[in-house]
């Protein structure tokens, strides 16, 4: 096995710049280090001490972002090849034992989450989908393929690593099959429910994976009713919900996912036809239509990706829940989420409140749900948690 440190580089915080680290947080920044004693690449695997030398961690460094060092690990140990292949393991089983045969597409790792920093893993049967997104996981990257092939056995690998996070390390964008050969479309089988999802086009990697727990939730709720399905994508929710009876309208601005999620539907033996696609802008959908709804989904994309986002970012979530909390029918449910980090929980409370106020209705917060069990969150890393949705009831 192959040593992956650079042991002549030594990382010296400013004095009483330990707290974080002593904290556990994943992420060094610039601020706290008083220099960098020896000679090293972007990406480098160093050590930190404090200022009296104590050794603190040891991480991937990159002097072209302000999360100078992500952190590997707190302790004295070795960073080789069997440390990644350790954590890669960990992380697949702790998924293994989750999953029944009714569901093979799920996220195999989640970055800070599993202590992999940089990296997504996302498996859709045979093939999986990376994302990386920091240098140091940029610089292991075909020892990358040579892990996941040992641990996973896919019959492909492919790097979908598009996000605007690989710019703030001073990385490209870059999209290719790393091993293999690609069949695409893939077809995955999810709580029981065939999709198709195109991993070379596809938003994020494919599939919102981090839905899965909603979609089965609102489908049971859904039967029998009639649901509009906003940002419907490539009908996800809709197809979870018309294999229990319910009516669907799904709204979604384009018409090549639309065209998906019909396959979606025949996939799944049900007949698009007698459910309704409307190829539009959710707002503008919301504003003109004059019927009312028993269940509405709202999976808006981020709409707050930077800070600077926030103002007006927040203002869309706003007008997106007053719409449809006018457009349901009394007693109606919704299905409220954001996917922006920023939008920390107490605020996306309080812009659903602002929503029901200038709506005018009642509103009643059910349930609150969370990441599902294949994206966990470092307890220590609370920046990773994005998702939060929220079940309403309205009169």
């Amino acid at each position: 096995m192959s040593h992956l440190e650079n042991t002549k580089v030594k990382v010296i915080l400013k004095p009483g710049r330990t707290k974080s680290i002593r904290n556990r947080h994943p992420w060094l920044f610039s601020g706290a280090i008083e220099k960098v004693e020896g000679e090293y690449q972007p990406g480098d695997i160093v050590s930190v001490y404090s200022a009296e030398g104590e050794l603190m961690a040891k991480g991937f460094i990159n002097p072209h972002s302000q999360i100078r060092v992500r952190l590997l690990t707190f302790q004295e140990e070795l960073i080789d090849d069997d440390f990644f292949l350790n954590r890669l393991r960990r992380a697949y089983q702790s998924r293994n034992v989750l999953f029944s045969n009714e569901t093979n597409t799920y996220r195999v790792v989640h970055a800070d989450g599993d202590y992999l920093p940089g990296l997504i893993v996302d498996k859709y049967d045979r093939v999986i989908v990376v994302q990386i997104y920091s240098v140091g996981m940029e610089k292991l990257k075909e020892s990358l393929i040579q892990w996941i092939r040992e641990v996973l056995q896919p019959d492909t690998i492919v790097e979908r690593s598009e996000a605007s996070a690989r710019v703030n390390e001073g990385l490209v964008r870059e999209k290719k099959v790393l091993w293999g050969e690609l069949e695409n479309p893939v077809i995955v089988l999810e709580n029981g429910i065939k999709y198709t999802v195109d991993v070379w086009e596809g938003q994020k990697t494919g599939l919102f994976l981090d839905q899965r727990d909603n979609r089965r939730r609102m489908a049971t709720l859904a039967a029998g009713k009639k649901m509009l399905n906003c940002f419907s994508y490539t009908g996800g929710f809709s197809v979870a919900a018309a294999k229990k009876g319910a009516e669907t309208i799904s709204v979604e601005i384009s018409e090549l996912a639309q065209q998906m999620a019909k396959k979606n539907f025949e996939l799944n033996g049900i007949n698009p036809n007698q459910h309704r696609f409307v190829t539009a802008n959710v707002f503008e959908y919301l504003r003109d239509t004059e019927e009312e709804f028993d269940i509405i989904i709202l999976d808006p994309p981020a709409f707050v990706k930077k800070k600077t986002h926030m103002e007006n970012g927040s203002r869309a979530y706003k007008d997106v829940n007053r719409l449809a909390i006018q457009k349901i029918k009394s007693g109606g449910l919704i299905l409220t989420c954001s996917c922006s980090s920023f939008v920390h929980w107490v605020l996306f409370q309080q812009i659903v409140y602002s929503a029901a106020k200038e709506a005018g209705r009642s509103v009643q917060i059910l349930s609150r749900f969370g990441h599902p069990v294949d994206h966990p969150i470092n307890i220590f890393h609370p920046e990773g948690e994005y998702l939060k949705s929220m079940l309403l009831r309205v009169y």
